[in-house]
């Protein structure tokens, strides 16, 4: 067997022990990269380390830190309590609401990794007091987030759309936004009625005299900290991670928290968890496992089903892989030989799809989105049960991308 095909079964290995067992599946892929990387690929051990992703790790830990802090000294806790108390103690609204403000937060600049880093610690907890399903909350953030992605003035949506300006597509800014936002209202709308998200039933909420109880000092100066990170991220664009650890420093020099109690409280099995993942990822790219599964999947594309099938197969790759990073810069300029290739095709309607496609996957835990709601949990099993859904999801919409936009994607290009 073939370096890239090994490291394709590895990985196929990996997802099939994360959703049939109670494996951390990061250790599992750790093992699996060495074992690809080195024994199959006779890469060095540096080679595979190299691809450990270090911002990703950096993100994940600076937020939950940040956020560990806020919660063991129960500035979380009254937070959520006032979100819920937003909505008039109406669980209802609040995915609604959270996948308002995280597309709201997204357009504006930021983008769907800083939305989601900054929101799923905040919706993540609220939904376990107001008895909203943790899955239906971390598809109205993730969705939500992506949502906006795309905006002209988002960074991903710039992007997107220069890139398509190179090949001759340019001047479909905003085709480019509601394409994608369309496509993220509408599945996030199926998954509300699906759960019965209008349905909710408020969970036992604290005492009155706890809600109406006085910030102490340790709560005022956390709130004012996270405030001034949020500022931070959006105003100034500083980076998510390195600046969570900076305000979680902050936060312990001026004795508002316990760092040592702040760190117990991060999710460090999620963590290891994605990112072991991640690594085995980078070894798949590294033999040309990627290649071979696109190679593989693209022989089935004809004229008729073009949009389709390129929805498809950067659906799946933007499962476990960046799509601004890798996926829109890698696809997008091969837009024209693509419909020539194939022998007919709209080129805008195939970008189109490639946009729609590798973005509504993103919701995977595989991916940077997924795995910031999935390390806001806080407990082990909900975690793991919640990682398990959201990678289910995320593989499937890389079918129901495939079908929107073999249907639709045409019709919004001639629009």
């Amino acid at each position: 067997m073939s370096p890239a095909w090994f490291a394709l079964a590895a990985l196929g290995l990996a997802i099939l022990l994360s959703v049939t067992t109670r494996i951390n599946v990061g250790v599992v892929a750790v093992a699996l990269a060495w074992i690809a990387g080195v024994g199959f690929a006779k890469l060095k051990p540096d080679d595979v380390l190299a691809g450990f992703p270090v911002a990703l790790f950096v993100t994940l830990t600076g937020v939950t830190l940040l956020f560990g802090a806020a919660e063991a000294n129960g500035t979380l806790a009254r937070l959520t309590t006032n979100a819920v108390r937003a909505v008039r103690g109406d669980p209802r609204w609040l995915p609604i609401g959270f996948f308002a403000l995280a597309c709201f937060v997204a357009s504006v600049g930021p983008g769907a990794i800083s939305s989601v880093a900054l929101l799923a610690p905040l919706a993540m907890p609220v939904a376990l007091r107001a008895g909203v399903p943790a899955f239906l909350m971390a598809l109205a953030v993730a969705n939500g987030a992506n949502a906006g992605n795309l905006s002209p003035i988002s960074a991903v949506g710039v992007i997107a759309n220069g890139k398509m300006a190179e090949v001759g597509l340019g001047g479909h800014d905003y085709k480019v936004w509601f394409a994608n936002f369309a496509s993220h209202v509408v599945v996030t709308a199926v998954a509300y009625v699906a759960m019965r998200g209008y349905r909710t039933s408020p969970a036992a909420g604290p005492a009155d005299a706890d809600v109406e109880a006085p910030l102490t000092r340790a709560q005022w100066l956390t709130a004012v900290v996270v405030a001034a990170w949020v500022v931070a991220v959006v105003g100034l664009k500083l980076s998510v991670g390195l600046t969570g650890f900076a305000a979680a420093t902050l936060l312990v020099l001026m004795r508002a928290v316990d760092d040592q109690e702040a760190i117990r409280r991060m999710p460090w099995a999620v963590i290891l968890m994605v990112t072991g993942m991640s690594l085995l990822i980078g070894v798949l790219e590294r033999t040309g496992g990627l290649d071979l599964f696109t190679a593989l999947l693209a022989k089935l594309a004809s004229a008729g089903s073009l949009n389709g099938m390129i929805a498809f197969v950067t659906g799946v790759i933007s499962t476990y892989s960046s799509t601004s990073g890798v996926v829109l810069p890698t696809f997008l300029p091969t837009v024209p030989g693509l419909v020539a290739q194939v022998g007919g095709g709209d080129p805008l309607a195939v970008a189109l799809s490639i946009n729609v496609g590798s973005s509504l996957v993103d919701v995977s835990p595989l991916s940077t989105l997924g795995a910031l709601c999935v390390a806001a949990v806080a407990s082990p099993a909900e975690a793991r049960l919640l990682f398990r859904r959201m990678l289910v999801w995320g593989l499937s919409m890389s079918v129901v991308g495939a079908l929107l936009c073999q249907l639709l994607a045409g019709l919004l290009a001639r629009w």
